[in-house]
């Protein structure tokens, strides 16, 4: 497909949570559901890391320290050994839950969300966790997705998937805290595929990943669609800026519930995909967990 190349071909059963770090060149990515952390430079070879945990998004701390979103809560990873250690239990005493889409706020709050591993109705949430402290913002989450934020960070961006309808609510740009009610962005239920992950960029134009239908969607900062970019996989997971300008996207795909059939019928599904498509991207914060 035009501007669409396999960046990894290694198969994921449930890509997702890419981020890209600018200080190694490097993009990071997770099979949730079979407890892998992908790590490979935009120039590299590819290195799996077994976390032993389910897993789904990542954020830098420092240079020797990342944050991630597992089962159990946010996790500190040492960059150097890979040893994880639990700085704050979320939902950890529910095994029927695990994390899911998360992200950085410019003031270096981070968003996660959790959902049951079965997607079980209404069984999530939407957690807000600023130096230490953690709250609940959103709950009856069945499966949360599209966490991201303006650049200003006056405006926070999700969706529970399962409704078909992408939110958007005003933002303290000092705490990453909501305020006022949530209203409804994109509407995308008439449409083909669900709303999954999504990144925006520096003119407030929301980039979505369609689970289901085969796209990345553009959308402007009053909800207009832009563009759609055609993708060779069925379900798209989540984009994320890339390369030294933040100038590319890099997208996650899943082959999760497909049978040898489906599968077959979609050969590249769960691989990572670069676009090479002109985006004014910008890089994910350091995320503030003291």
């Amino acid at each position: 497909m035009n501007g669409v190349s396999v960046f990894s071909d290694h198969i994921c059963e449930l890509g997702e949570g890419p981020s890209y770090d600018p200080a190694t060149d490097t993009l990071f990515w997770f099979d949730i559901v079979n407890g892998k952390l992908l790590e490979k430079p935009l120039a590299g070879a590819l290195k799996v890391h077994d976390l032993g945990v389910m897993a789904s998004a990542i954020a830098v701390i420092d240079d020797e320290r990342q944050l991630i979103a597992t089962e159990v809560g946010l996790q500190v990873r040492d960059v150097r050994t890979g040893r994880l250690t639990l700085h704050t239990p979320i939902e950890a005493d529910n095994p029927l839950t695990r994390s899911n889409d998360s992200r950085v706020h410019p003031c270096g709050a981070f968003w996660t969300g959790t959902m049951g591993k079965g997607e079980e109705k209404g069984a999530g949430s939407i957690y807000w966790f600023f130096k230490g402290e953690l709250r609940r913002l959103f709950s009856d989450i069945t499966v949360s997705n599209s966490i991201c934020f303006c650049e200003d960070g006056t405006i926070a961006y999700y969706t529970d998937t399962a409704t078909g309808l992408l939110m958007r609510v005003a933002c303290d740009p000092a705490t990453g805290l909501p305020g006022g009610e949530p209203k409804v962005f994109v509407d995308h239920r008439s449409s083909k595929g669900y709303v999954d992950g999504s990144v925006v960029d520096r003119d407030g134009v929301l980039w979505n990943a369609v689970w289901g239908g085969k796209a990345v969607k553009a959308y402007a900062p009053d909800g207009t669609l832009l563009r759609e970019i055609a993708m060779p996989v069925t379900q798209a997971s989540c984009p994320a800026f890339v390369g030294a300008k933040a100038d590319r996207l890099a997208v996650t795909s899943a082959w999760k519930g497909k049978d040898e059939k489906q599968r077959a019928l979609d050969p590249q599904a769960g691989m990572t995909f670069l676009l090479d498509i002109p985006v004014k991207g910008r890089f994910e914060p350091r995320v503030l967990i003291a």
